[in-house]
């Protein structure tokens, strides 16, 4: 099989080729993205609460 009629997808390899471009871009995106919380995550005092999970706690602490 020759390589670059492999490639060569007549006149649907833009379609071809681009879709498979914009898929690597979004999980690329996507796993930057993921990385990315990770470290913000990571660098919290107590990744275990939210913020608006230690809100809500106080203010209903407060309440009682």
């Amino acid at each position: 099989m020759n390589l670059i009629r492999y490639f060569a997808t007549d006149r649907y390899a833009v379609y071809v080729w681009g879709s498979y471009g914009v898929t690597f871009v979004l999980l690329a995106g996507e796993v930057f993205m993921l990385w990315k919380r990770k470290r913000k995550i990571a660098g919290r005092d107590n990744p275990g609460l939210d913020s608006r999970e230690s809100q809500f706690e106080t203010s209903l602490q407060e309440s009682q």
